[in-house]
């Protein structure tokens, strides 16, 4: 089945940003958090579009998004069946205009306020992406997940650390701000569709030259997970090892003339 989109009127002239927000059966918590990003976008003069991605939803999460963005600049994209968090990431930042996109989870467990950070870091320190971060001494986590949950993501950043030589205490951080025309090069060649597609992301930001910074930002779990505690772990380990295997045997290269890489290999700060 071929998804469907759904555009709404937008303004003139390119916006600076753009949220990108997958949701799955969100239509609960939706509203408040398109609301509290607005208020926050108006409140700073920043000139964005959202972009949401209802992945197969099976409730009114597609009708919540529409009719906020009725009148305002983005659009709503819907995938006809469950794909997964990858994705949906994937298909709203093609799909995305803005010279910034900023990915964050539908139910801003990272607070929108956070861009402000990442924002910061992208300009002091010249950066192609800025990659919100959980586990660094700076960061506060203000409501935790279930203590498995916490444990099995140590134990995975661990795995992701050893297999990929990747230094982040956090990947799996739902927000992350990047610079657009940098980063569509290395999202035109991913292809994880789970939740392993953070790695594959940073993975291939980091071996194509791309300057890379971890910034601690305040995290308040939110209920409603959809992450299984006996599949999904394997499946990332699959696509860990998936990820590896296609970029020894140059299957991620860009094309001449489209990469968006720097020149002298990559900076991991």
């Amino acid at each position: 089945m071929t998804p469907a989109a759904l555009a709404t009127p937008a303004g003139s002239g390119r916006p600076q940003l753009t949220v990108v927000i997958p949701a799955y059966n969100e239509e609960r918590r939706l509203a408040g958090s398109l609301d509290r990003i607005a208020a926050y976008m108006s409140e700073r003069g920043i000139s964005w579009e959202a972009v949401v991605v209802d992945d197969g939803s099976t409730d009114a999460t597609s009708r919540v998004a529409a009719e906020f963005l009725r009148g305002r600049r983005g659009k709503l994209l819907r995938n006809a069946e469950n794909r997964g968090k990858g994705c949906s990431v994937r298909r709203g930042v093609l799909e995305a205009s803005g010279r910034f996109i900023l990915i964050t989870d539908s139910d801003l467990s990272a607070p929108i306020q956070e861009h402000e950070k990442l924002q910061a870091a992208i300009r002091d320190h010249d950066l192609d992406v800025a990659i919100g971060s959980r586990g660094l001494p700076e960061s506060r986590v203000e409501i935790r997940q279930h203590r498995i949950r916490e444990s099995m993501g140590k134990a995975f950043n661990r795995v992701v650390r050893g297999m990929t030589g990747l230094p982040f205490r956090d990947t799996q951080c739902g927000f992350k701000l990047f610079d657009r025309d940098r980063c569509l090069p290395i999202f035109e060649k991913m292809v994880v569709d789970r939740f392993a597609f953070d790695v594959e992301f940073l993975y291939l930001c980091v071996r194509f030259g791309l300057k890379v910074r971890e910034v601690p930002v305040i995290w308040r779990n939110a209920s409603g997970t959809t992450v299984t505690l006996i599949s999904d772990p394997l499946n990332m380990l699959l696509d860990l090892a998936r990820v590896r295997w296609r970029f020894r045997r140059g299957l991620y290269n860009p094309s001449p003339g489209a990469t968006g890489e720097r020149p002298g290999g990559g900076e991991v700060l």
